[in-house]
């Protein structure tokens, strides 16, 4: 059974539960999305489900994209996402809502982390920084050395300097799904979930830890 959905996500508010406690929850307008492609494992060597989101102008997406579209009579898709299943049940063609969602279940969210441009490494990677004195210094907020002598002589791969943070693929797991509106399309799950408002989002189940 395909659990997963394209969505944007729109903001941040809260519910009561029958205690009168406040729960912090996430809405998401998950779908409609519709399938777009199914690969078989006899055929491609796995099985899973491709789906559309977000309905846009012809001129927007590339012919192949609209010629496919066209073939299986599906309307011009902006967003194209894969998701892996073990048993595609689903055929070209066929809308998949939030109703394939149901109260209590745990999901994974991926969407993309806000960018926050340049940054050091006591903003990116929360280091400590050096010892303030009473004279001027330009090194309070440096890294400091991150070399290893003369053997080997260089700064090892993946060691953690300045530079570009954030807008990069984020996973949120094991999120509560607590409201599904299939009205509006709206999915709500206990928690935040990356990414800006209005940001793209892959809703699928919680990978079993």
């Amino acid at each position: 059974m395909l659990k997963g959905l394209i969505g944007k996500k729109i903001g941040m508010t809260q519910i009561f539960d029958e205690q009168g406690v406040a729960i912090p929850v996430t809405l998401i307008e998950a779908g409609p999305c519709y399938v777009t492609q199914v690969r078989l494992q006899e055929k491609e060597g796995y099985a899973s489900i491709q789906l559309g989101y977000g309905e846009t102008k012809p001129k927007r997406i590339s012919g192949g994209e609209l010629g496919h579209f066209k073939k299986y009579e599906l309307p011009p898709l902006r967003f194209i996402r894969e998701f892996r299943i073990k048993d595609p049940a689903f055929k070209i063609g066929d809308k998949v809502t939030v109703e394939i969602f149901k109260v209590g279940e745990r999901v994974d969210v991926i969407g993309t982390s806000k960018g926050k441009g340049f940054a050091g490494v006591v903003k990116k990677y929360h280091f400590k920084g050096h010892f303030e004195t009473h004279g001027t210094s330009d090194r309070v907020r440096a890294p400091g050395s991150s070399g290893a002598t003369t053997t080997p002589g260089r700064v090892f791969k993946g060691t953690r300097r300045a530079g570009q943070m954030g807008f990069e693929r984020v996973t949120a797991q094991g999120l509560t799904v607590v409201l599904v509106d299939t009205e509006r399309n709206l999915l709500g799950v206990n928690g935040s979930i990356p990414g800006a408002k209005g940001g793209l989002v892959m809703i699928k189940d919680a990978r079993k830890q």
